[in-house]
């Protein structure tokens, strides 16, 4: 595998936003979640649950309430407003007032045709989803007491709404309330105040509502009275989700489990079927505070910023891969940048970013000794930005002289000057407008130049002039055009070539001595999580979500033979079963046959010039390897060189042929800065 020296970075101070909620769209098997801090993603299940989509928060913008209506995203949230969300340019398409005060929940009916929002004022609204936004329709029969969730009937004429210690049902075309529920009638002697914190509205008349009692029940909306009820936990149930066959039901606790309900026969080839409770699943350690059913898997997500999907093994037909539980707590992009030749680290985080000074050492040693440090790390700068919206992009120059980050509505350049020991940090004032929005940035290799990735498949090119300042040079497009946002780039070292990739998937090569379309690489199936262009044959080497690995020749617009050997081998079973995606590659200029890259479990160097494993081969053997005599050692080599000593792995990259640096973030460090969770008695204790 070859000998690195390692810098071990462990002071990203990331703590990524819980988990809010949650919304899932069966057609096009998409998953939408809302965090804490109003961040919003989408992830695409059938690429393999790839985080395809991020519009980041907004201090002003929390949201409550997530929903799908048809393919349109739309979310709600304290500040009393209904956001829909632009998936294509991955920002806020337009925001309508509810007029009531904070909105605590949202539902949309079967159809996707009206929205259903529960206001603070304690009234249900109706608005009629139209292309281009929403309009007002009515609002319902409005009572004291927040509304906290909503459902609608599968058919669309009835409103289940769940408040403090009641349940009401609306009419839809009336407006008026046919039936009030008091979910603490069956409860003799209670002192505090019961908060339905979820409700269900199955096709039968049933409504099923989860509580801060730890109960599950189910009502009979008609007649009002209470079918059955199960007291699941000491702890809150704070959200519950059925599905689409209503034959299964998942909720999730403030103690951080969840727990599934099916609708079983009471006997053998009985007609009578009964809601049965399954054992709990710890995957959490704070509130459960969104819960999703698929057709196939539950799905949750916490305020440990946890999403865990947890397949459903009788839904499975094939028990291997698919049937694996699933947890994503890092984002599918990348959060650090790397100034090579400074050997500087800038840590981008929600309104901030971090620039770090890596620490050196004097010392020598075999492999795997830890050397003393003769300078150690130094944090440089802190670079906060101004305004409620959250940083969407970052990067700094390979020089480290230059910082460029990106919100939604201002893009802004810096200029760093190191001085002795202190470094000092200068604005570039009027800086193009036409440059927003800003997805991705990327500084030339050469820090002559920075590329901006813009909406609609655009990249612009921003020449940097000395001593401070920059020029809008030319604005690059897809031939065919495109509604989607680029939000992946990549430059060759000699400035002859910018890769851009959009959420369509389409990759688009510039020629940029001319500024124009070079080509198009052939369309694939699934989303791109990362691409490089080589240093030395300008070979493009892609990821994709699937875990395959391409590598198109851009001055001969075809892929390279060694590309069409893997895909005619086939890649090893074990690297196509990760559930991980590649997020980087590297190139190391002194062995060309050698493609570095890693994900958030491993890293991992392909050697070209050695032979692909078969599915027979021990993929991950470099630990094996290193106790066999050279002669043995030989016949087990094959081009996958596998670590997985650094996790959870956030970024690797080269400084120079010998030199690694390795970002970690030890799952164990965001715990202790997340807030206590709710405690649990342990046996014996």
């Amino acid at each position: 595998m070859g000998e690195f020296e390692v810098h071990r970075v462990r002071f990203f101070g990331l703590v990524p936003a819980g988990v809010r909620c949650l919304a899932w769209q069966p057609r096009s098997d998409r998953l939408g979640l809302a965090r804490t801090d109003g961040t919003v993603e989408v992830y695409n299940f059938a690429a393999n649950y790839f985080q395809e989509k991020v519009i980041p928060g907004h201090e002003a913008r929390s949201v409550e309430a997530l929903c799908w209506a048809g393919d349109r995203l739309f979310g709600a949230g304290l500040s009393g407003e209904i956001t829909e969300y632009d998936l294509a340019g991955l920002c806020v398409a337009c925001s309508v007032d509810g007029c009531g005060g904070p909105i605590w929940s949202m539902a949309v009916n079967s159809s996707g045709t009206q929205l259903a929002i529960g206001c603070d004022d304690g009234s249900v609204k109706l608005f009629q989803v139209v292309p281009g936004g929403i309009q007002f329709e009515q609002n319902l029969d409005r009572r004291k007491g927040r509304i906290l969730c909503l459902s609608w009937h599968p058919l669309g004429t009835h409103i289940a709404a769940g408040s403090i210690d009641n349940v009401r049902v609306l009419d839809v075309c009336s407006g008026q309330t046919v039936q009030r529920i008091m979910v603490n009638y069956h409860v003799q002697k209670v002192k505090q105040e019961c908060i339905v914190w979820s409700i269900a509205f199955l096709s039968s008349g049933t409504v099923v509502t989860s509580d801060s009692f730890g109960r599950v029940q189910f009502w009979d909306w008609e007649q009002g009275t209470l079918l059955d009820s199960h007291t699941v936990s000491n702890s809150a149930i704070l959200s519950l989700a059925v599905s689409e066959k209503e034959d299964s039901i998942i909720v999730g606790t403030s103690a951080g489990a969840t727990y599934q309900f099916q609708l079983l026969p009471v006997k053998l080839s009985s007609q009578e079927k009964r809601w049965i409770r399954t054992k709990p699943f710890h995957y959490h350690t704070h509130d459960v505070r969104a819960v999703a059913h698929s057709s196939t898997a539950l799905i949750s997500g916490g305020l440990d910023a946890q999403l865990v999907i947890r397949p459903l093994m009788e839904k499975m037909q094939d028990k291997g891969y698919e049937a694996v539980l699933r947890k994503f707590t890092f984002p599918h992009r990348r959060l650090v940048s790397c100034a090579r030749e400074a050997r500087l680290l800038l840590f981008q985080f929600s309104q901030h970013l971090e620039l770090w000074r890596l620490g050196s050492t004097n010392g020598t040693g075999k492999d795997g000794d830890i050397l003393p440090l003769s300078s150690m790390p130094e944090h440089l700068v802190q670079l906060k930005s101004k305004g409620p919206e959250h940083i969407y992009c970052s990067c700094i120059s390979p020089c480290g002289s230059w910082v460029a980050y990106a919100t939604a509505s201002r893009f802004h350049l810096y200029r760093v000057h190191y001085e002795d020991d202190s470094v000092r940090i200068e604005k570039i004032p009027k800086v193009s407008k036409l440059l927003l929005p800003a997805y991705q940035l990327q500084f030339s290799s050469d820090s002559s130049s920075l590329f901006v990735a813009s909406a609609r498949g655009s990249v612009h090119v921003v020449l940097l002039l000395e001593p401070g300042g920059c020029r809008h040079l030319h604005t690059l497009r897809p031939p065919s055009g495109s509604l989607e946002a680029v939000y992946l780039l990549a430059l060759s070292v000699d400035g002859r070539w910018l890769a851009a990739v959009s959420g369509d998937w389409a990759i688009h090569v510039y020629k940029l001595k001319r500024l124009k379309h070079h080509c198009t690489v052939p369309m694939y199936s699934c989303a791109v999580t990362a691409l490089a262009i080589h240093p030395v044959t300008n070979d493009l080497v892609i990821a994709y979500s699937d875990q395959q690995l391409f590598e198109f020749s851009i001055p001969e617009k075809q892929y390279t033979d060694w590309s069409r050997t893997v895909q005619k081998s086939g890649l090893h079973k074990v690297w196509l079963e990760r559930d991980s995606p590649i997020t980087h590659i590297t190139f190391n200029p002194k062995n060309p046959s050698h493609i570095l890259l890693h994900d958030i479990y491993m890293f991992c160097i392909i050697d070209k010039s050695l032979p692909l494993p078969d599915n027979s081969a021990l993929l991950m053997n470099q630990c094996i390897l290193k106790q066999l005599p050279e002669s043995a050692r030989q016949q087990q080599l094959h081009a996958f060189k596998i670590c997985k000593k650094f996790q959870p792995l956030l970024f690797a990259d080269l400084l120079d042929e010998k030199c690694l640096v390795m970002v970690e973030r030890p799952i164990m460090d965001i715990k202790t800065q997340l807030p206590l969770p709710t405690q649990q008695k342990k046996f014996g204790t």
